[in-house]
């Protein structure tokens, strides 16, 4: 397409030809992208019910261009959408109107591994499992590793906090990043964090990983790398109610087990998962749990027969351990493939990210199997066991009318009952324009103020992912007076 053209389409979009004559001056042609065709597909992240076309991306090489783009945007207050790579399931990454998504896709540079301190030092377009990769020689790896860590970028699980099934023994994304570099909308460079066990002031660093590209752009990470441990298996106990898996759960870890990684995936998810991995997994219990134990020989040895105990003590019909790493593989990539394996099932569906003690994990799958029959939508279930964390798939057919209606509603119910328990709207999807209603069931009005302080203190003109995460007071009034935010 011809420039002027480029231009004209992009001007019906709502960006200015002024706002594309200075970009094209900092950027080159083909990071500009303008043309309705080359926007689309950025016109949503993973949660794919939502969509909205942005006006302009960029796609800026250098951190030079990436300042230069976010100072002008700042002067022309002109709202920006930071992108990694569109994995993320709350909206996170969805354009706004009138705005330009600003893509990292060109920062991929593993800039330094040191074997020595255990750290990494990657641009925010690195993939997570690339991390892994570039340490495996020096026996080092990346601990959390979410689903989409073949194709999710780090800077993305920082914008998330995002976890991963390891999640439970190794911690999310907060717990091992230890100093970012940080571009503000403002285009001013913040070093965040370090390479000391412990840095001065208020821990900014926390602040920043999970803040859903609110506050800041991530412009290169630090992260902790671990000592592969010297064996890893895994045990598969099929339970025949979900009530015993989830007293197995909590047994599991009131006996002072940390596994590596545990996980529980209701039968509907194990179908779903057998059929397209061939996992292995038991399709007659109504329940199955994954649990890892890592280290030592000895150590996993011991672990393994103190679990197998608990599970069996807990009502457990089968339980079968990894006979080989090959073995331990493929469970776990059954239960990382649940995603895709349910979308083959259905035409659409919503995964929500709940997270509740885990006493109530029983009566919260109840609950889900109530609402499945009240919304007439079925649900598949697969989570986080040890920390509580759900992921009900909710599936419908957008093309239907109304479901997607009945889903975001089903959604919102376990949300809510997720508060009322206890728990949290979300543990490792982020907010973005998915939960922000629930927000203000989560938080009173006092703390969403204080919320939106600090973003002003980042942000005062509000340009950088507007509209995500924290409600208005407007929005939140009119929920606590309706019980649903408009």
């Amino acid at each position: 397409m011809m420039d002027a053209e480029r231009k004209a389409d992009s001007r019906q979009a709502g960006v200015s030809a002024a706002a594309i004559a200075a970009l094209s001056a900092i950027l080159p042609r083909r990071c500009l992208l303008a043309a309705a065709e080359e926007r689309r597909p950025y016109e949503c992240d993973g949660l794919t019910a939502f969509r909205q076309l942005p006006d302009l991306v960029l796609l800026p090489e250098t951190e030079a261009q990436l300042i230069a783009v976010l100072k002008l945007c700042h002067q022309l207050k002109l709202p920006v959408v930071a992108r990694g790579a569109g994995t993320g399931l709350s909206g996170g990454a969805t354009p706004v109107a009138a705005g330009v998504v600003l893509s990292l896709a060109k920062f991929m540079t593993i800039l330094e591994i040191d074997p020595l301190a255990r750290t990494a030092r990657v641009q925010p377009g690195v993939r997570n499992l690339a991390i892994s990769e570039a340490a495996a020689p020096y026996g080092l790896y990346y601990a959390p590793d979410p689903s989409s860590q073949i194709a999710c970028t780090i800077g993305g699980n920082i914008a998330e906090n995002a976890g991963g099934v390891h999640c439970l023994k190794y911690g999310l994304t907060v717990h091992n990043v230890i100093g970012l570099r940080v571009a503000t909308m403002a285009g001013e460079v913040l070093e965040i964090g370090g390479a000391a066990l412990d840095a001065p002031g208020y821990d900014l660093l926390a602040l920043l990983i999970g803040s859903e590209g609110m506050l800041g752009v991530v412009l290169e990470a630090t992260v902790k790398l671990t000592p592969k441990p010297l064996l890893a298996r895994v045990l598969m106990a099929s339970f025949a109610e979900v009530a015993q898996a989830g007293r197995a759960v909590a047994a599991i870890i009131g006996a002072g087990i940390i596994p590596a990684g545990l996980e529980m995936m209701d039968r509907a998810a194990t179908a779903a998962v057998e059929a397209f991995v061939h996992a292995g997994y038991d399709l007659e219990a109504e329940t199955i749990l994954l649990a890892e134990s890592d280290g030592t020989p000895e150590e996993v040895g011991d672990e393994i027969e103190a679990m197998r105990k608990v599970l069996e003590d807990s009502g457990a019909s089968e339980v079968r351990v990894s006979r080989d790493e090959a073995e331990r593989l493929k469970f776990w990539a059954g239960r990382k493939a649940a995603f895709p394996a349910v979308g083959r099932i259905t035409p659409d569906y919503i995964c929500m990210d709940g997270t509740i003690p885990r006493k109530h994990i029983a009566a919260m799958l109840t609950r889900i199997q109530e609402f499945s029959r009240e919304f007439g939508l079925r649900c598949a279930n697969v989570f986080h066991a040890g920390d509580g964390n759900l992921h009900p798939l909710i599936m419908f057919d957008a093309s239907q009318p109304g479901e997607l209606e009945r889903a975001t509603a089903f959604g919102t119910r376990i949300l809510e009952l997720s508060v009322e328990m206890g728990g949290t709207i979300t543990g490792e999807h982020g907010v973005g324009i998915e939960k922000v209603q629930q927000m203000c069931a989560q938080f009173s009005a006092t703390e969403l103020e204080l919320f939106r302080g600090i973003k002003s203190a980042f942000d005062p003109f509000a340009l950088l992912n507007p509209g995500k995460v924290v409600p208005t007071p407007r929005r939140c009034s009119e929920y606590r007076l309706t019980g649903s935010a408009k």
